[in-house]
């Protein structure tokens, strides 16, 4: 067994999560989507628990590190804020999947402990990374910038869950059109 075989299932559990979340997780189908035995999987994740924490860490990681390569790039916080809901935009575009953390968040109650809180790191990241952004383009004050920040992954959050239960991304591009015209995100 190999690394490589370790990051092929990631890989294809983050894709099965995107598309069915924690749920929809199964060693069986997961191991044909790879090629291996399934119980070649268990090899590497116990159980389905250690599956879904490490697939909603490593999300949580790679998301951290988009967000922080989009403040290297774009200095400007306002421009920032204007590109942060293509971050959620591209899931709708490959296969209309969605953000793991949104719809990992929907099955909170049935999380084991371990997934829920990646689940939790996840949006506390978010909240964080666009909190600073709001912060310093003084948009809002240094005191409402966490208020105003769950506001805005809430709104993303929940544009993407339209745009994916019609099959049409346009519902989400008119959402957030419309958090723009209302001032929640910078025009």
């Amino acid at each position: 067994m190999s690394t490589n075989t370790r990051e092929l299932i990631l890989s294809a559990a983050t894709r099965t999560a995107q598309a069915h979340g924690y749920g929809g997780l199964n060693f069986r189908d997961l191991a044909q989507d790879v090629g291996i035995k399934s119980a070649s999987i268990h090899y590497y994740f116990p159980s389905k628990a250690d599956l879904g924490a490490a697939v909603a860490r490593r999300y949580r990681e790679d998301a951290a590190a988009a967000l922080e390569a989009l403040s290297d790039e774009t200095p400007d916080p306002i421009t920032c804020l204007r590109r942060y809901p293509d971050t959620f935009r591209a899931a709708l575009q490959n296969d209309n999947r969605m953000c793991l953390g949104s719809f990992m968040a929907a099955e909170y109650d049935d999380l084991p402990d371990a997934v829920a809180k990646e689940v939790q790191d996840f949006a506390d990241v978010n909240v964080a990374w666009i909190a600073r952004q709001l912060s310093v383009a003084s948009l809002v004050a240094a005191e409402k910038s966490e208020q105003r920040a769950r506001a805005i992954f809430a709104a993303i959050a929940g544009a993407q869950l339209l745009a994916r239960s019609r099959s049409d991304i346009s519902f989400y591009d008119l959402a957030i059109d419309s958090y723009r015209e209302a001032g929640l995100l910078p025009a």
